[in-house]
Parts: C-alpha cells; structure tokens; sequence
C-alpha cells in the first residue's frame, strides 16, 4: 500500500522510517488477511499519521507496483512470498493538518512542495506517484 497525501496547494507529507534510519517516504503499509486495499489505506493512513479519512477521498490511482521484497523487510514474508504489490492511493486534503506519528515505526514528518517531496522520498515508487499525482493538484 502506497498513499500519497497532499494538499490542494501540492504540498506532500513525507515520514521518515525509525528502521532503517533516516529513510523518507510517504504513507505504507500491508494488507491484513481478508482486508481490501481501500480498508488497509483508511486504515494505514489512521495509523501511521492519525489522518481519518471518509472512505470516499481516498482515490485509488489504478496503479499496482510489483517489485522483489527489500533484505531490511524479508524477515515480514513467508519464505516463498518474493515480490510485493504495492496499491497506489492518494488523498488530497484541503490544508496541511495536524499529524499524529506512530513513534514504532516514524520519528518526524514534514509537508514539502511536491518537487523538494520527490527530492526526499526513497523508493522510486513513492516519486513516481508523487510525480504523477500530487502535482496536479494545483
């Protein structure tokens, strides 16, 4: 699950990971068994930022990335899970808004234009949606 959270003036959140350290990304997260993806990005978006979202404003994107699992995250899969597929959402919010961080897994957030988020996020993923998305809601 990728979710791309940006305001209408094409501001992104980004958190930054406590593991590893000082890595930058948007909102992530897995599916839990039996859950769909519009449920797991309500639901990953609450836990990671304290963001409650209407069902509704999450947008799924129409895009499924498929890329082979991290060694930092291999330990989370079955041993003959390879690959992960990862969900593309966006939400656009009104304003930045206050951002509640789940201290296990983030230790700092920062809402950024759209170009300096693309600058800082890690995974080429999260700047290819950001790319794609948040700048358009200007």
């Amino acid at each position: 699950m990728l979710i791309i959270v940006s305001t209408l003036n094409a501001e992104v959140l980004l958190l930054r990971r406590r593991r590893p350290p000082g890595l930058w990304q948007s909102v992530t997260g897995s599916l839990e068994w039996g859950e769909g993806p519009r449920s797991a990005a309500q639901r990953e978006l609450h836990e990671e930022t304290g963001i409650v979202a209407d069902p509704e404003a999450l947008v799924d994107c129409g895009r499924c990335n498929r890329y082979p699992i991290a060694p930092a995250w291999r330990h989370r899969y079955a041993r003959e899970v390879s690959h992960n597929t990862e969900y593309v959402w966006r939400i656009v919010l009104a304003r930045r808004c206050a951002v509640s961080l789940d201290p296990d897994e983030h230790d700092a957030f920062a809402w950024l234009p759209w170009q300096s988020a693309i600058a800082r996020a890690h995974f080429a993923t999260d700047r290819a949606a950001i790319t794609e998305f948040a700048r358009h809601a200007v």
